[in-house]
């Protein structure tokens, strides 16, 4: 029920353990990712060199990825330039309106796309209300600002017994 909303159906390890050619051999053509702590750890200026390669791997695959973070300094644009990715600042997650937004710069319908972040109520919710499916990934670091951390203790309640691949 409510549970199911804001539980995902898929998990990975990490964003460099997903097989992009295996999303694209299921119709995924974009992904939309997270920034902070899905592609670089929390306190760290740049993504590990594994989760850079995801990026360049996704695109050989043909899965265009775009970044969607609630972050909104600088940094964030500067990390997606790297990637040479596009990047989606302030976005309000869970709000809807930046996963739409997302999925019109990537000119694809929700169901071409997935997306890939590290938090229940972020990621996970605001990519269903989006009507997207998504993929939840461990966070990189286990350290969280101070806002994010009551509700890492949410999340390990509600994800309490459920598999983890």
């Amino acid at each position: 029920m409510i549970l199911d909303f804001i539980r995902p159906k898929l998990y990975a390890q990490g964003i460099s353990h997903i097989d992009p050619f295996a999303l694209r051999a299921r119709g995924i053509r974009g992904a939309i990712v997270d920034l902070d702590n899905t592609l670089v750890g929390f306190r760290t200026l740049a993504p590990l060199e594994e989760d850079a390669r995801w990026v360049a791997r996704a695109k050989e695959a043909g899965v265009r990825v775009v970044v969607l973070t609630n972050n909104g300094t600088p940094w964030a644009l500067e990390i997606a330039k790297d990637l040479d990715v596009p990047c989606i600042p302030n976005a309000r997650k869970p709000l809807p309106a930046g996963f739409r937004r997302a999925l019109q710069l990537l000119q694809l319908a929700a169901h071409e796309a997935v997306v890939i972040g590290d938090q229940l109520f972020t990621d996970v919710l605001g990519a269903k209300l989006a009507g997207l499916d998504v993929i939840l990934v461990d966070p990189l670091v286990r350290h969280d600002p101070w806002n994010t951390r009551p509700l890492r203790w949410v999340e390990q309640l509600l994800l309490r017994g459920v598999p983890r691949a």
